[in-house]
């Protein structure tokens, strides 16, 4: 059965405000979205994971997240409901899979005031994609923030280093001209993640 249902999730210090121009997009494709905006120094897990299960029902459904959103994508699936099972894709934006080196440089800082309880998401150490859902990993390259800034030399999207976006078992991983936010609203991006949601994968395995 084709995709039709969507949850979009927001990255650290954003809203779903920052989402809208892209869900706009998704529904006007014919997609059902749940634009899910919450606390992020401060997630409430199972308030987030009940919303996303409601949302769901027993429907296919991919995940769209940016950022720290993809983080959180994760620690649903962990969690493990029935609904999860349905959850086929899983694309991410910018998200630092591996953690992130500017949340790790912050707390090593003292500056743990400013992440709060996102530290439980960002600080993460994963290695590896144990998911059935797919796993499609968008990174920018165009490092326009403080990355550069904390680490020379270093591939990044100003914001999360290109290697923190890799993961063992990932479905695909694909490299746009971006920075961290300008990628939310590129039109290269959205064209591509509408191809994604779009395709049969039954044909495939990776």
């Amino acid at each position: 059965m084709a995709i039709k249902r969507v949850v979009v999730l927001h990255g650290l210090y954003m809203s779903g405000f920052v989402m809208q121009p892209l869900c706009a997009k998704l529904t006007k494709e014919g997609f059902e979205i749940l634009n899910l905006s919450y606390n992020t120094l401060s997630p409430d897990k199972q308030a987030i994971f009940s919303a996303i299960d409601k949302f769901i029902e027993r429907r296919p459904t991919a995940l769209v997240c940016h950022s720290m959103g993809g983080l959180v994508a994760r620690a649903y699936l962990e969690h493990n409901s029935q609904q999860s099972h349905n959850v086929e894709k899983v694309i991410t934006l910018g998200t630092p899979h591996k953690g992130s080196a500017i949340a790790q440089h912050m707390h090593d800082k003292g500056f743990d005031l400013l992440l709060k309880n996102s530290i439980e998401f960002l600080l993460s150490d994963n290695q590896n994609w144990p998911f059935n859902a797919k796993l499609y990993s968008i990174a920018g390259d165009l490092p326009i923030g403080l990355m550069p800034l904390i680490k020379k030399g270093s591939r990044s999207d100003g914001t999360v280093l290109l290697e923190e976006t890799k993961l063992k078992g990932m479905a695909e991983h694909k490299v746009f001209h971006l920075s961290h936010t300008t990628m939310i609203y590129s039109r290269q991006v959205m064209q591509y993640i509408q191809q994604l949601l779009m395709q049969d994968d039954n044909y495939s395995s990776h």
